[in-house]
């Protein structure tokens, strides 16, 4: 038998209950329209995802439960929904406590919940506890299929919950799924759920949500394949919409726990999958980072960003995800030039600006720079910083003027190695671009630049911002490399560092040169208390600062 399952790949916010209960309603209508017979919606959908510490708060507990009941009455009796939301169970001492679920809604009521069975102790998702004692599965019967559930890391658990459906032979596996965009994770999405599917020995449907959520971004990337592991169908990445699926399933498999339906159905035709283009790693960071600032700026309700522009890659590259993320008339540019400066850091700014639309003013700092050093007698690295903590200074009084969101511009190489001034060029609200490290920045504004020149469109990017060494311009022919070793051998030390946890050590037997590992963990150990100040950013590497490396700032650890 077909079974039409509707995968709603959609984009909630974290606490708005009334907003994703709409949401959720409208991709139900969407289902319906199609025919579907069962709409399977993302893990916490209802309340957003992740809620963090908001889980632990009985007010929201209570509010979540009363929005999945009003939904459950007003659903469409057309339709069987799986739908997350966040409930509340009895603990070891008796008190409620806070717990991921899914309802399954039919006929206007929940006619079943299941709840996590394993919440994983690593990266973003360490928000709240699980208080269901043991393992346990649920199986619903729909149209006689019989319809395993599983929560999103319950499918990563060898021989957990998925391994317990499969033992009861159900004819289709549901995973809600929250997971958050990480470079390459979709080759591993992919591998995980082929795997699930042959030992369930059935058809499994992943559903997973879009949208920024703080400096988390979700992908979509739903998946439907069938028993034996094959792909049927794959929805787009960094898109919201319902993928409607004809999945063959078996009928009457299992002992279920609640029957729904027990009538067969019959599809007057059938619908042919779909399986969206996989995007290539530029083109998939610069859609996560795009979605990211889109859904910060929106959801906080900022109408405007405003980007410091020195004429330098960086700045240059965050400009263009600006306005690719909110439209030029949206995106403000300052250039803020001292005495300095050279010449091509305005004229490079004014390019920029002329290429992509964006508003764009110059504010000499000169005078400034001069008051502040003149009176407090500033000399050598803290008469550079006052330069750049000037300009920390007029960006935040246009914010606050203007109401526009800072955008800080640093990378991940500079925040790795504390390359950058606290109140200064580390200021802002949101840092787009410091989970990136500055060789990717450069690959980045290549791939932009590319995409836009077979479109036939104007390149975003100066063409000298790109091949100009790096500068930070706050003394006479100042180069990064005077300070930092340069960027094409330092990010390999980076990422072998950072994001893979090699010490000393192993680097050096990586072939990397002793001196240099040394002075680049010296400098990465002793910039915690920068990284920790730092603005929020999308998340697009599996190590990002703040959400997946924090040491701690004071600590006499060292990697000799």
């Amino acid at each position: 038998m077909k079974l039409r399952v509707a995968l709603a790949q959609i984009n909630p916010t974290v606490g708005d209950l009334s907003g994703n209960a709409a949401l959720i309603a409208q991709s139900t209508a969407q289902a319906v329209a199609a025919g579907a017979h069962l709409v399977v919606f993302p893990e916490m959908v209802l309340t957003g995802y992740p809620v963090e510490d908001l889980a632990l708060r009985p007010s929201f507990q209570i509010a979540s439960k009363e929005a999945l009941a009003t939904l459950a009455q007003n659903a469409d009796p057309a339709i069987v929904s799986i739908v997350g939301y966040l409930d509340q169970v009895p603990g070891a001492d008796g008190a409620l406590k806070p717990q991921n679920m899914v309802a399954v809604i039919a006929g206007g009521e929940v006619k079943a919940r299941y709840a996590k069975c394993h919440l994983p102790n690593y990266g973003v998702f360490d928000e709240f506890r699980n208080f269901v004692a043991g393992d346990a599965t649920l199986v619903v019967r729909i149209h006689g299929v019989d319809v395993g559930i599983a929560i999103c890391e319950d499918l990563w658990i060898d021989g957990g919950i998925t391994a317990q459906l499969a033992r009861r032979t159900p004819g289709l596996v549901v995973v809600p799924n929250g997971s958050p965009y990480e470079r390459n994770k979709d080759d591993v999405r992919l591998s995980l759920v082929t795997k699930r599917a042959r030992e369930a020995g059935a058809p499994l449907v992943y559903v997973n949500m879009t949208g920024g959520q703080d400096d988390l971004v979700f992908d979509g990337d739903s998946i439907v394949v069938d028993g034996k592991g094959a792909v049927v169908a794959r929805a787009p990445q960094f898109e919201d919409g319902v993928m409607i699926v004809d999945i063959d399933v078996a009928t009457h498999t299992s002992k279920p726990d609640v029957v729904i339906s027990d009538g067969a159905v019959q599809l007057d035709r059938t619908l042919v999958p779909g399986i969206a283009h996989r995007l290539g790693d530029e083109e998939e960071v610069w859609n996560a980072i795009v979605v990211g600032l889109r859904d910060y700026v929106a959801k906080n309700g900022f109408q405007s960003v405003l980007v410091g522009l020195s004429g330098g890659i960086d700045s240059a590259v965050v400009a263009a995800l600006a306005v690719d993320a909110l439209g030029p008339d949206r995106v403000h540019g300052v250039g803020m030039p001292s005495k300095y400066s050279s010449e091509h850091s305005v004229s490079d700014a004014h390019q920029l600006a002329a290429n992509t639309g964006l508003g764009f003013r110059v504010v000499r700092i000169e005078k400034m720079v001069d008051a502040y050093i003149t009176q407090l007698q500033l000399t050598g690295l803290a008469e550079e910083n006052v330069q750049a903590r000037v300009r920390g200074t007029t960006l935040m009084g246009l914010s606050n003027q203007f109401g526009h969101l800072v955008l800080a511009t640093g990378n991940k190489s500079e925040l790795a190695c504390g390359y950058s001034t606290l109140y200064g060029d580390a200021v802002g609200g949101y840092a787009p671009i410091k989970d990136i490290y500055k060789t990717d920045v450069w690959a980045l504004a290549r791939w932009r630049n590319r995409v836009a020149r077979e479109a036939g469109e104007v390149p975003p990017i100066p063409e000298n911002s790109i091949t100009k060494e790096p500068s930070a311009e706050l003394r006479p022919d100042q180069k990064d490399s005077d300070s930092l070793p340069e960027y094409e051998i330092l990010d390999q030390v980076l990422k072998a560092y950072v994001d893979d946890d090699l010490g000393r050590d192993a680097l050096i037997a990586a072939g990397f040169d002793k001196d240099l590992v040394m002075r680049v963990i010296g400098l990465v150990d002793r910039a915690e208390y920068k990284r920790r100040q730092y603005p929020p950013g999308t998340k697009v590497s599996k190590r990002a600062f703040g959400k997946d490396r924090r040491l701690p700032m004071t600590s006499k650890w060292r990697e000799s």
